[in-house]
């Protein structure tokens, strides 16, 4: 299997997250990805650097003024007196407010969805191989590959047409289904992420060339809170193309792997030529971010589940913390597809 890495996300150093009111470390950090890499190299795997792919690809999925924000928005922000290393939005507008601001303090508040992305002097170029990676490891799969693996950071699908959010910036996942979108005229994306995929089903809410199933966190008592509910179906020509399975807090085995034969059928039923896979670890029982219980048995009899779909597929990382295990956890995962090259 074709595994894409970007050193540049290296320069990806969040500093700043609240966890109920209080400063605490952030833990989307530039060793989860480092851990995956070395755990790839050491079980065979062989990282290839991306292609830089330019703004084309997250063009096609995101808002141009969230993607000059993100591209553009540290510079402004550096000039403030007093600014802090990284933006952090002190305000949000609601629903019914969407006036597109000239200050950069309001931008930060217009572009984002919560406090969780921070932007540093790195970002930006982070984000950019994050994207690039996802872009090659679709056309791998155009080329012929039956899968390839994108290890993106930061990870992507809480990231919504024109807003980024939870930890994401660009939605690595979404971009990876439009380019997939140039060769298949049916994709779908599974999100094994423990929190939904609320940027993912934003962007493709409307469509029908893209099947969006999530399995999550119930929403009611779980980030992101506000979307991921079993009700939500999709709308207009994407009617039937959003399926949300979620799962009880603090769920093990049983209930995520019943969650997954649910979103399986749901693919089997839309039948897919392509599949993006949104992959989280975030519900392994040692995860220190996502409170749920799942083993790593379970999470390769997953990743068995998935394969045996038999359809070209683009793996693309999301979450997944640092514990002991995150490491054997993705190469574990990726090796039930095709393994090293």
């Amino acid at each position: 299997m074709k595994v894409f890495y970007s050193e540049l996300h290296l320069l990806h150093q969040p500093q700043a997250f609240l966890k109920a009111g209080r400063p605490a470390p952030n833990p989307e950090t530039a060793a989860r990805a480092s851990t995956i890499a070395q755990a790839l190299v050491a079980g065979g795997f062989e990282l290839t650097a991306p292609m830089d792919r330019g703004l084309e690809p997250m063009l096609s999925v995101h808002d141009a003024g969230l993607v000059r924000f993100l591209e553009t928005g540290h510079r402004a922000w550096s000039q403030l007196p007093g600014a802090g290393p990284e933006i952090v939005p002190n305000v949000h507008p609601g629903t019914r407010f969407r006036h597109r601001p000239d200050s950069i303090v309001g931008q930060a508040g217009f572009y984002t969805q919560d406090t969780a992305c921070p932007i540093g002097a790195g970002t930006w170029d982070a984000v950019l191989g994050a994207t690039h990676c996802a872009v090659d490891a679709a056309l791998c799969v155009i080329d012929g590959a039956s899968a390839a693996y994108a290890l993106c950071r930061p990870p992507g699908h809480h990231a919504s047409r024109e807003q980024a959010g939870g930890f994401c910036y660009l939605n690595n996942a979404a971009i990876a289904a439009q380019a997939l979108r140039s060769r298949f005229d049916r994709v779908a994306i599974l999100d094994v992420d423990v929190h939904h995929g609320n940027g993912t089903q934003d962007i493709f809410y409307a469509r029908g060339d893209v099947f969006f199933a999530s399995i999550h966190g119930d929403p009611s008592r779980f980030y992101p809170f506000f979307s991921g509910t079993a009700a939500e179906r999709g709308e207009g020509e994407g009617s039937d193309c959003n399926l949300n399975v979620p799962f009880p807090l603090g769920s093990g085995d049983a209930e995520v792997t019943l969650a997954l034969g649910s979103a399986l059928a749901g693919l089997r039923e839309y039948a897919p030529q392509a599949l993006v896979v949104s992959l989280g670890f975030d519900a392994h029982e040692k995860d220190p971010h996502g409170a749920h219980k799942v083993t790593t048995r379970c999470f390769t009899a997953m990743a068995d589940a998935i394969a045996s779909l038999g359809l070209p597929t683009v793996l693309v990382q999301e979450g997944g913390y640092m514990h002991d295990e995150l490491g054997a956890l993705a190469r574990d995962f990726l090796r039930r597809f095709d393994g090293p090259n």
